[in-house]
């Protein structure tokens, strides 16, 4: 770690010549630019779940409901809803005047079309179709739950954070097969996305909608309440390289680095006109996920051997710093200052590390040298820290490692393949999300067990696919929190995943830059002093 921040500091010195300001203009006060923190690779934000898809995806579409950051939803699109039959019918009527960027008005049958494709890619959509007999256009405003039952957590469904996202797009888009990405961009959020000036992994251009209509109430509050644009455009670079990305920021290139490398936090903080803050509202968590089909990790011993050994301070050390104010080592299945986080059947992270009892039980489970194909995206540092770090733990505790470095739009395009390694299948691979994605076990698309019918990786838990129904029907929160806990339990014992810790990721802004919305990167209400 010492040689690599060292070598970053050296980068830096030498890009920032290359990015000096007698070579560029100041950008101009109506245009903010915006380094991402990894390639935008699809514009489809129901395709993927991917941070900066979805980050997209909240610039250019809109939600019927958005989440504030006590995590309650409000109206956003809806304008109200109303309960009948005992909270079995429920009716949510569109705000009058919505129009997406094509001109077309927001109808009551592109919500419908919209939220039965998201339903079909995200965990909680699809609970929420589990407990609709109907879901119908009664005309232009209004749209009709018909449910089985009662289902409290309607609004916080069509309005939760946990990407995919509910956005709202028109029907005839709306109907393309959620496992294909749509091929236009067309929304009604708060900027169009301008497909014409695209230039796939370099640059990508929003324009402010002149036909957007904020929320009339509310106060703007994560994705919820009015969304205010004082930007005409915003432009953003991908700058894969982290000392390049941060030399554009202090020579005045760019104006908002939304990840930048931890290393050189302490130099950008030394600059004038900048500031660091936290990116998002609560820490990120990281796994490993393993495959279930394939061996080595369809072996429960196997799994339970990873989890005996993983010392999650090393791979938080390894992404954030040795700082231990950021970042958690006992993290468990959901993110950690959740209203779900609990120590309950957490014993299995707060044991000792043992990489002894991790090979004995690889003995155990009949562990024959099977290669374990560990993905690692080297495009993207804190993917890159992590794999690095995992490959030292399979090595350690006996697996037969076959370290595969690429990038992370490959990973996401392998880790649908569910042939054996020889096919080009995989074993597993370490990556991290926003918390806002798993904060709750209802939308948690890792905290599966349905098999093939779920994400990647695709475990197999009927007890684990009982207790979410169980916390779906749950009265209140303190009885979901409950039922976290046993979750968390089962989860824990049959390893669907190895949680490696959980950090807190900063972001760096020019200092004249004010009104931002914390919890991700949000780019309306934000403008120039």
């Amino acid at each position: 770690m010492v040689g690599r921040r060292n070598a970053l500091k050296l980068a830096l010195a030498g890009a920032a010549a290359t990015y000096a300001p007698a070579l560029h203009a100041q950008a101009s006060a109506r245009t903010l630019k915006f380094v991402p923190h990894s390639n935008l690779f699809s514009v489809d934000p129901i395709w993927t779940p991917a941070a900066v898809v979805r980050n997209h995806g909240y610039m250019v579409f809109d939600t019927l409901y958005g989440m504030d950051a006590n995590y309650e939803p409000q109206p956003q699109m809806a304008e109200r809803h109303v309960l009948e039959d005992g909270g079995r019918i429920v009716t949510i009527t569109l705000r009058p005047g919505l129009t997406f960027h094509d001109g077309e008005p927001v109808r009551a049958a592109d919500a419908v079309a919209s939220i039965r494709r998201w339903a079909r890619r995200a965990s909680i959509g699809g609970k929420l179709m589990d407990f609709t007999d109907e879901l119908s256009a009664l005309d232009d405003r209004r749209i009709r739950f018909r449910l089985k039952e009662p289902f409290p957590l309607l609004p916080h469904a069509l309005g939760h954070v946990g990407a995919p996202i509910p956005f709202i797009m028109p029907e005839r888009l709306a109907r393309t097969d959620p496992f294909q990405q749509v091929r236009e961009v067309v929304g009604s959020g708060p900027f169009r996305f301008r497909a014409d000036e695209m230039n796939p992994g370099s640059f990508f251009a929003y324009e402010r909608f002149a036909g957007y209509r904020p929320a009339p109430n509310g106060t703007p509050s994560l994705v919820a309440g009015p969304k205010q644009v004082w930007f005409d455009r915003v432009e953003w670079t991908v700058i894969p390289d982290a000392s390049t990305a941060a030399a554009a920021i202090q020579s005045g290139e760019q104006d908002w680095v939304e990840a930048p490398e931890p290393d050189l936090e302490p130099m950008l903080a030394r600059s004038a006109g900048l500031r660091i803050e936290p990116l998002e509202l609560i820490l990120r968590p990281a796994y490993l996920r393993l495959n279930h089909l394939q061996a080595p990790f369809n072996n429960v011993k196997v799994r339970q051997a990873l989890l005996a050994a993983v010392d999650q301070a090393a791979f938080m050390s390894a992404v954030i710093g040795p700082d231990p104010k950021r970042y958690v080592s006992d993290a468990g299945i959901v993110t950690p200052g959740s209203p779900y986080a609990t120590r309950v059947g957490l014993e299995p992270i707060l044991a000792p590390r043992s990489v002894e009892r991790a090979k004995a039980l690889l003995k155990e489970g009949g562990y024959s040298n099977e290669p374990a194909r560990l993905l690692v995206a080297m495009d993207v540092g804190a993917q890159a820290a992590l794999g690095q770090v995992a490959g030292e733990l399979f090595r350690s505790i006996g697996l037969n490692l076959d370290f595969v470095s690429t990038d992370w739009g490959s990973i996401l395009q392998r880790t649908t393949n569910r042939e054996p390694l020889e096919k080009g299948g995989w074993s597993s691979y370490a990556t991290f999300f926003p918390g806002l994605d798993l904060f709750d076990p209802g939308a948690n698309a890792v905290l599966r067990g349905n098999g093939t019918a779920g994400a990647n990786g695709w475990p197999t838990s009927p007890k684990l696919e009982a207790l979410r129904d169980e916390w779906f029907r749950a009265p209140d929160a303190e009885a979901r929190k409950a039922v976290a806990g046993r979750m968390q339990t089962v989860a824990l014992e049959e390893v669907l995943f190895v949680p490696l810790g959980a950090f807190r990721s900063n972001t760096v802004m020019r200092r004249n830059l004010e009104g931002r919305v914390p919890g991700m990167p949000l780019f309306w209400n934000m403008k120039r002093a």
